[in-house]
């Protein structure tokens, strides 16, 4: 079976998209979809962000539709998987039609702009769930290879209980978006569109925290685009993360994490390259680990595809993952204007 991908939205992460799609066998991109008209003949060329290449891309549009109206688009009965990548403010609204629709979904993270929203969305994806339909939030990193390493390796217990983790994922302020990034009051700012990879993270690998302190401040959106928050987790291990969009031009984008465990220390910088994951033990030589696998993105969407083809629900992250990410990030939020702890249901 062939799946036919239809993209709603056409900046930067539909590149991403657009990309990883190709190196994922048996789905096809059949149809492009922007209101504005933007990019619908497939050329790219003058779309940027903050990972990947940077190569101008140009999708063929032999064979592709392009769609103005989501709504005629989900109408379309050869698209079988519908993929979100507009502003967070239209992710509600989008998945929850195109559900409706019939269409497999999956959409960018944040899967909404606010914990209401995005369990909303979560509960519409459990109906769907009960007539094989799925939704999937886009939580790239826990596809990542030197990710999805750690997360085996807290999981397992190889190198002893974890005693500490840190995780920082820091930039200059987006500079593509049209906008839509630096209105923290549709993007959420730093701490909901970027910061929330990491939260999300620390709960796949910890559970859900007990309590969160947070402090940070705005910058550029309006919303909080610099966060430090430091989470009390089953275990007792010391778990923080950081997030910002604070850094000033030319400082462009660092992700990175540091993991203590009884017998090992694992640390993650994307800045050393084809190096980026080191693993250091007592009385051995540091030792660079290059788990296999793809990117995150390729990831993502095999699985995906995967879990459309054998009629079983995405398993590694689902919509509730998606809604209680945003959920913690409200609880960081409330802290940060609190100066208080915040303890989670």
């Amino acid at each position: 079976m062939t799946i036919n991908v239809g993209i709603v939205g056409t900046g930067f992460m539909a590149v991403a998209h657009l990309k990883a799609y190709a190196q994922v066998p048996g789905v096809r991109v059949a149809a492009l979809c922007n209101p504005s008209g933007r990019n619908l003949d497939g050329d790219f060329s003058n779309v940027a962000g903050n990972v990947g290449d940077g190569a101008a891309f140009r999708l063929d549009m032999t064979g592709v539709k392009a769609y103005r109206d989501p709504a005629a688009l989900f109408a379309d009965p050869e698209i079988h998987l519908v993929d979100i990548t507009t502003p967070t403010k239209t992710h509600e609204a989008l998945a929850v039609a195109a559900l409706a629709a019939g269409k497999h979904v999956l959409v960018e993270k944040p899967v909404a702009g606010t914990s209401a929203e995005a369990r909303r969305v979560a509960a519409a994806a459990a109906e769907a769930a009960k007539r094989g339909i799925f939704l999937m939030p886009a939580m790239c990193l826990r596809f990542w290879p030197e990710w999805a390493w750690v997360k085996q390796a807290i999981a397992d217990g190889r190198h002893g209980k974890v005693l500490s983790a840190r995780f920082r994922r820091v930039a200059q302020p987006p500079a593509w978006g049209h906008g839509h990034f630096l209105d923290g009051a549709t993007s959420g700012g730093a701490l909901l569109d970027l910061h929330i990879h990491d939260v999300d993270f620390v709960r796949y690998c910890f559970g859900a925290p007990r309590s969160v302190f947070a402090s940070g401040h705005t910058k550029v959106s309006g919303a909080i685009d610099h966060v430090l928050a430091v989470y009390q987790v089953e275990g007792g291990a010391t778990v923080s993360a950081e997030g910002s969009w604070a850094m000033s031009d030319g400082f462009g984008f660092n992700m990175a994490y540091t993991v203590n465990f009884e017998r090992a220390t694992a640390d993650y910088d994307i800045a050393r390259g084809a190096d980026a994951l080191k693993l250091f033990v007592p009385g051995q030589p540091a030792e660079v680990l290059r788990p296999p696998g793809g990117d995150g993105y390729v990831g993502e969407l095999a699985h995906m595809a995967e879990c459309i083809r054998t009629g079983r629900a995405p398993s590694v992250v689902t919509a509730a993952d998606g809604a209680e990410a945003v959920a913690l990030c409200e609880a960081e939020a409330a802290s940060i204007r609190s100066g208080k702890i915040v303890v989670l249901a």
